[in-house]
């Protein structure tokens, strides 16, 4: 008994160990991050459910949408191993970690800790519908 117990902590040790180096990955630099996304649309997903896209264009500029019809134009910049984002509307940088993750990014948000964590949804060869300002009757 004594043996089995001592053989499945050892197993849960060694399966933690595997695990860190994926948890310890450092965050993408400007390099790495512009790299994968400049000249795609990546659509996020947050708890199962779309969140938003962001068009990523030369000269690190950025169009982002909440998929409403309504899109904002910004830029981004690195700091202190973060990717901030500042758009039209908001002169406050948004700042987010990104990291790689089978394949897709995984966005954490830093302004607030543990509010928001995105991941891609995917580059859906598709582009974002942008109304412009006061489109309608």
């Amino acid at each position: 008994m004594v043996s089995i117990s001592k053989s499945i902590f050892l197993f849960a040790g060694i399966l933690c160990l595997i695990a860190l180096p994926v948890l310890a990955q450092p965050p993408m630099n400007a390099q790495e991050f512009d790299d994968y996304t400049r000249g795609k649309t990546l659509f996020y997903g947050e708890n199962g459910v779309t969140y938003g896209a962001e068009e990523y264009l030369d000269n690190r500029r950025v169009i982002w949408s909440f998929l409403d019809g309504e899109c904002k134009s910004g830029t981004w910049y690195e700091q202190s191993n973060q990717i901030c984002f500042i758009y039209e509307d908001n002169p406050n940088p948004q700042c987010w970690t990104f990291h790689k993750d089978e394949g897709r990014l995984i966005a954490r948000f830093q302004n607030a800790p543990g509010a928001t964590e995105l991941y891609e949804a995917g580059d859906l060869n598709d582009e974002m519908l942008c109304l412009g300002p006061d489109v309608g009757v």
